[in-house]
């Protein structure tokens, strides 16, 4: 029976990473976006964690896992004949079932490895199967989803090194090294996760130290090839040894001393020291928190957990997805209740949880961004996008029409403002007669891209000439929400979530204003 329950949990999420949901623009700007500008000729935007004076993102573990699988692509690509470069929607996809079958394979095996009651293990691989973060950030490509993964397996190494030291072997510290440096370069949070778990490593490497070089030398040699990487990466011009000695690029100390500054962290917005222990973990676990505090099995995964929240917890700009790797720690730590009538009610919370959580963050939540970029993209005469109350949009996804389209994301923008920007921007009106899809063959054209739960538009959206601009909706999504928009002040709970579902989905207006003569 749990069998087959696995198998259609793995289906589920499956199903979820082919839905085109977008749950922060971190997904796409700190890693596909920037290497599908070094591999394919689309244009892209770095964002200023690559453009700063003293960069703190690293390309090293990016190219294993984004760049390896585009470069494949693009030779099956050419190898089938085919004239171009490849469709980034289909780079897009492919990344998407990638981040899945890394997910379904190595996410499951090292809780299998990692969990030695078989009947326990049973439990704890259906739990994270069936939790919604596995369904949704885990098929995304965060470098947080990454990090998950690479915590895992350090977990894994130093279990196989700790418990059969014939097993932990020049190998096992070799591959541990490597993991380790990936980790670090991918993440700077890494090593709060493996702190505690790493010193049950120290009486192994006393005994062996010809082991403990061979993964200093591993490490050592994984650092200089990140090293390189990202100094070649940031260099403008040819790197040389002496670029690499007088002026190498070393991202996690320059990440580390960046998230030191509160003054750095409040520009993306400060929380409570709190906020990580009472408010996220409870988001991403659902009536798993319960029993991690009620009925808690002790293992080193639950310390591995909890010392990587307790460290997160220092720094006030926290995020849910900050805490990924600790949710199949936990999840694999917990015991199910034992009385049956407590245990069926528990797991019909836990079904009820993140079957909502999935469908929100799996399917509606900013869901329509993707599939409007793609849209945009065959719009011959889009010259001008502004993106209105969403997600800053992924342009590589323009498949090069963003050298002709420049995309604004105007964000949080009063209404009366946005108003007087899309006047400086919309191009003339088309007479009557000729307003059908004439205006596709114009050079020229203004397009406002807007969730429709903004229920400021509707006073201008009947063309009827308002404020001299005419908005000409050309497309719809319907499986969109935008939990930016929430204004529970000034609308109420109930009214905003009844226009939040009621109005959901995205749109596009064709905008243009009437011009003398």
């Amino acid at each position: 029976m749990w069998r087959r329950t696995y198998l259609f949990l793995v289906l589920v999420r499956l199903w979820f990473a082919l839905s085109p949901s977008y749950l922060h623009p971190d997904e796409n700007f700190q890693g596909p976006e920037v290497i599908a500008g070094q591999i394919f000729s689309y244009p892209v935007r770095l964002t200023w964690e690559f453009t700063t004076d003293h960069p703190i993102r690293s390309v090293f573990p990016l190219w294993p896992v984004y760049g390896l699988p585009m470069l494949l692509l693009r030779w099956l690509w050419i190898g089938n004949g085919n004239d171009g470069e490849i469709p980034p929607i289909a780079v897009f996809w492919t990344l998407r079932v990638l981040m899945f079958v890394i997910s379904f394979v190595l996410e499951d095996w090292a809780i299998h490895e990692l969990v030695q009651s078989s009947r326990h293990r049973r439990v704890a691989v259906l739990l994270v199967a069936s939790s919604y973060v596995t369904w949704t950030y885990q098929t995304h490509t965060f470098s947080n989803s990454i990090e998950t993964l690479v915590v895992l397996w350090c977990l894994v190494l130093i279990e196989r090194i700790v418990a059969s030291p014939q097993r932990g072997s020049a190998l096992a510290s070799t591959v541990l090294g490597i993991v380790a440096v990936f980790g670090v370069f991918n993440r700077i949070t890494f090593p709060a996760f493996v702190l505690i778990p790493a010193i049950r490593l120290l009486p192994y490497y006393w005994r062996h130290p010809l082991s403990l070089a061979v993964l200093l030398f591993a490490g050592l040699c994984a650092t200089l090839l990140a090293i390189t990487l990202d100094t070649a990466f940031y260099t403008p011009h040819a790197i040389s040894w002496s670029d690499l000695v007088l002026h190498p690029v070393f991202t996690p100390l320059n990440n580390l001393l960046y998230n030191l500054s509160t003054s750095n962290l409040a520009q993306h917005g400060l929380h409570p020291r709190y906020q990580h222990l009472l408010v996220n973990l409870p988001q991403l676990l659902g009536p798993a928190a319960i029993l991690l505090f009620t009925q808690p099995h002790r293992s080193f995964r639950l310390y591995s957990a909890i010392s990587g929240v307790f460290v997160l917890s220092i720094y006030q700009h926290q995020e849910a997805r900050f805490l990924l790797p600790a949710v199949p720690l936990i999840l694999s730590s917990v015991r199910l209740p034992k009385k049956e009538s407590v245990l069926r009610g528990w797991v019909a919370s836990w079904i009820i949880f993140n079957v909502i959580l999935g469908i929100l963050m799996g399917i509606y939540h900013q869901g329509g961004i993707v599939p409007a970029q793609v849209f945009m993209s065959r719009q011959p005469d889009a010259t001008q996008a502004i993106w209105w109350k969403t997600y800053m949009p992924p342009i590589w996804l323009l498949n090069g029409k963003n050298e002709v389209l420049r995309t604004t994301d105007v964000m949080g923008m009063e209404g009366e403002l946005l108003l007087e920007e899309l006047g400086k921007l919309a191009t003339c009106d088309t007479p009557a007669d000729r307003r059908n899809m004439e205006f596709l063959k114009e050079k020229n054209g203004t397009y406002l891209v807007a969730p429709l739960s903004v229920t400021w538009l509707d006073t201008y959206l009947p063309n009827k000439g308002l404020e001299g601009l005419r908005f000409r909706e050309v497309w719809r999504h319907t499986q969109h929400f935008s939990l930016d928009d929430l204004d529970f002040a000034e609308g109420g709970v109930w009214n905003t979530l009844v226009r939040l579902v009621g109005r959901s989905g995205l749109a596009i207006w064709r905008v243009t204003k009437s011009c003398p003569g």
